[in-house]
């Protein structure tokens, strides 16, 4: 008699690798509940990030539920599981059980014990489906699932990334979930892999003048409201400065042996955008609706404008922020962060938006106004 915490189903087994083994089953629409939760993105008590799935869309939720509970739905998007080592795979007897290709048998899931028990498996694609089919009227409607094996979460995040390509995931979702993974799903992540580490740097050390100000999907709800820097924006400032040979931070990374002073870059940043803070405190840690020097269009001007100051800084200096400041004291007279009309670019501080437009006018103005000032200081 199968023991009535095992769930057994008709499955293939797939024949792609020894290390990650992967099922093709169907499960009725009742039982997914059973077998898998859905990993949401956050943070624990000391700040490592756990999970990686975006928050709910209970407007999308309620129209695939209201599909599913009509007469005759045909519902061919499966879900992608992950499942855990203790499933148990018993092959079908006979010659015809494998084509070489998948081998047919059973396979024994273990389920949860009470509805608020742990679950065995992860959701790593279709939480927004799994939802709606816990919900549905058809409980007994078949559900196609492939479930690959792994208590591994950087792999399942690995998975997560790579099956959300046709609909992208939102951009700061894929960037913090990017330095938990090694192998990176694509070329133009990994060019934000480094930069979004370091902004979690950045959101989380006691020197950083951004500690707590970067919102992040992570971001608890009740800590959104202090959470005024996108961290988008701030990853590609950072992405430039240091995929660019003209980049302050440019020098930090060894291509030849693939190796980063990601100390030093550490120090770079915070010597900067300390320097930020304290040059304009009126128009520090505010909305964008209160100050664009936070907003997206002043992090990235102002991350293109680190390039030509901190050239001028020694990183190891323990006055680096001091020196920082004195080069920002050049255009502080000149920035209209909270008030006023830009000067050449003739708009007003709030008609400044986070276009690429906006953003490389900004850049170019602050740019172009340091080296005239540092020129004429001479």
């Amino acid at each position: 008699m199968t023991d009535p915490h095992w769930l057994v189903r008709r499955a293939l087994k797939v024949l792609q690798s020894d290390e990650t083994p992967l099922y093709l089953f169907t499960l009725a629409a009742e039982e997914v509940d059973l077998v898998a939760d859905v990993a949401r993105i956050g943070r624990d008590e000391a700040g490592k990030l756990i999970g990686y799935q975006r928050p709910e869309k209970q407007k999308h939720v309620k129209q695939i539920q209201e599909y599913l509970d009509s007469e005759s739905p045909v519902f061919p998007n499966g879900l992608i599981l992950a499942l855990p080592p203790e499933v148990k795979f018993k092959s079908s007897r006979g010659p015809g059980t494998s084509d070489g290709l998948a081998i047919a048998g059973t396979l024994e899931i273990p389920i949860a014990l009470d509805d608020d028990g742990p679950r065995p498996a992860w959701i790593v694609d279709g939480q927004q489906r799994s939802l709606a089919l816990a919900r549905t009227k058809n409980r007994r409607l078949p559900v196609p699932v492939a479930g690959f094996v792994t208590q591994n979460l950087e792999v399942q995040r690995e998975q997560f990334l790579r099956v959300n390509t046709v609909q992208p995931l939102p951009t700061g979702l894929v960037t913090e979930l990017l330095p938990e993974i090694s192998r990176v799903p694509s070329a133009r992540m990994a060019t934000r892999q480094l930069p979004s580490a370091l902004v979690d740097m950045l959101n989380h050390d006691v020197d950083s003048p951004f500690r707590g100000l970067i919102r992040r999907a992570s971001t608890a709800t009740g800590e959104k409201k202090a959470a005024v820097v996108t961290d988008t924006s701030l990853v590609e400032a950072i992405r430039e400065s240091i995929e660019s040979p003209s980049g302050v931070l440019f020098p930090y990374r060894n291509i030849a042996t693939g190796s980063t002073d990601t100390e030093g870059i550490r120090r770079v940043l915070i010597a900067y955008w300390g320097a930020v803070r304290q040059t304009f405190p009126e128009a520090w840690g505010k909305p964008a609706t209160k100050s664009r020097l936070t907003g997206g269009v002043g992090i990235r001007a102002m991350g293109r404008l680190m390039d030509r100051v901190m050239t001028h800084v020694r990183d190891d200096d323990p006055d680096a922020q001091q020196q920082a400041a004195a080069e920002l004291a050049l255009v502080a007279e000149k920035c209209r962060w909270t008030g006023g009309v830009w000067e050449d670019l003739g708009l007003p501080w709030d008609d400044l938006q986070n276009t690429p437009r906006h953003i490389s006018a900004l850049s170019n103005y602050l740019v172009r106004t340091y080296l005239a000032e540092r020129t004429g200081r001479r």
